[in-house]
């Protein structure tokens, strides 16, 4: 019996057939070679996941049918627990609860982090749940700061994850992104103007 690898989570038979008729399965049997997808939480992911603000959550029904959630808070809302577990405050939202049902009956999840302005986007699967009664942990990823009311905290257990191609990202930026890039350049103007002031 062949041994499981990271990357048959997300390349099935399925797959595999579908990159072999259009010709890159010969790259990804590769990256089988070489071990496939990583595992654990490696220091430039942790780096990564902190700066994030927001996310996106993928979740299936018992019968498979995908939804996709955005999730968003303070930059690092995302918090590491360890090398395998991330978690995350769970805010009031629509009240529809489709991630809390989904999970309730099939617990396989998908976290898929994007950094517009570096062109970056991390994709990281595993096994999710919602903890309800742990005010510990609440605390531990709740930001004080943060003007939302925590209800619940979403536990991500990692089994892979993988850097994304850059191609198509459109470079966007934050508001606060672009409010310092706007600082350094007044400050330059404010600099340049003085210069020129005080020569003439």
């Amino acid at each position: 019996m062949t041994t499981p690898r990271s990357t048959d989570l997300a390349f099935t038979p399925a797959v595999k057939s579908i990159q072999t008729r259009l010709g890159s399965r010969s790259i990804y049997e590769g990256v089988e070679r070489r071990g496939g997808f990583q595992t654990e939480i490696t220091q430039d992911l942790a780096r990564f996941i902190a700066a994030r603000d927001s996310l996106y959550l993928g979740t299936a029904s018992a019968d498979g049918r995908p939804y996709i959630q955005h999730r968003g808070g303070p930059k690092g809302f995302l918090k590491v627990i360890d090398e395998r577990t991330l978690a995350f405050a769970d805010f009031s939202g629509n009240r529809q609860y489709l991630s809390m049902g989904n999970l309730s009956e099939n617990d396989q999840a998908f976290l898929f982090l994007m950094d517009y302005a570096q062109k970056k986007r991390m994709k990281l699967w595993g096994r999710a749940r919602f903890v309800e009664d742990d005010p510990a942990l609440l605390a531990a990823v709740s930001d004080p700061a943060y003007r939302a009311t925590p209800e619940r905290v979403l536990v991500f257990e990692l089994e892979a994850w993988d850097a994304n191609c850059p191609q198509h990202i459109p470079r966007l930026f934050t508001e606060d992104e672009v409010a310092e890039r706007e600082r350094v350049l007044r400050a330059r103007i404010a600099e340049l103007e003085g210069a020129q002031a005080s020569s003439a």
